[in-house]
């Protein structure tokens, strides 16, 4: 399930990031790749075991934990530290999956990765290219959100981010585990709890809303992993 959440970010944390993220020192983003991704990543990152990285880092997790939408579409069991990349000047990330496993650079837990996210932290308008193509069975997928928006996908998608060919575009990128691993099963809990929430929003709690509800515990009891 491909998810945009919207406003993820205030306006006053965007500012607070993009000003902590110039004054910091990047690295080569090739350097955090497996030996075939490394092939085609061309990008700067903020190493995560610095302190700036710290703090930015628990600004967006803090941020992403407090949507309710995010919560409902991936069911977090576990999240990963929120890292940053930054492409410029032709910089891109040709076609890869992510990495099935990924250990935590500051916690060092050991997490499967269902969920991929990233959250936008400059405006489109500031820079031309960087539209991160995910790829489904329904064909090729673009986005290319406003700052501090943010778009969840499987972590078993084929994506790549299409070269930077004016300014600069400014990501945060992480991973989580989710509660239900498989995704067709997180998307039809997901649309049942929107379903559920937008009937409760008209009818209140209707005997058969409850019936609703108790489905959706019952499954989500079925598959949760915890």
């Amino acid at each position: 399930m491909l998810l945009h959440v919207p406003e993820v970010l205030t306006a006053g944390e965007l500012g607070a990031l993009r000003a902590g993220l110039d004054a910091a020192n990047w690295s080569d983003g090739s350097l955090t790749a497996g030996a075939q991704a490394a092939k085609v990543k061309q990008n700067r990152q903020l190493p995560a075991d610095t302190p700036e990285a710290a703090s930015l880092s628990g600004m967006v997790r803090a941020a992403l934990l407090r949507s309710p939408l995010l919560h409902s579409a991936v069911l977090l069991r576990t999240i990963l530290t929120p890292r940053f990349n930054r492409y410029e000047g032709g910089g891109h990330y040709g076609d890869h999956i992510d990495s099935a496993v990924h250990t935590d650079a500051i916690s060092g837990a050991i997490v499967r990765t269902d969920v991929s996210i990233t959250v936008f932290l400059n405006d489109p308008s500031g820079y031309d290219g960087g539209e991160l193509i995910v790829e489904d069975t329904y064909g090729a997928h673009e986005v290319k959100l406003p700052a501090g928006d943010a778009i969840i996908y499987p972590s078993t998608s084929l994506h790549r981010v299409e070269p930077v060919t004016r300014g600069a575009r400014l990501a945060s990128f992480l991973w989580a585990q989710s509660m239900v691993r498989d995704d067709a099963r997180r998307a039809m809990l997901f649309q049942l709890n929107m379903a559920i929430l937008s009937l409760r929003s008209r009818l209140s709690d209707a005997p058969e809303i409850v019936k609703l509800t108790g489905h959706y515990h019952n499954l989500l009891r079925q598959w949760a992993e915890i």
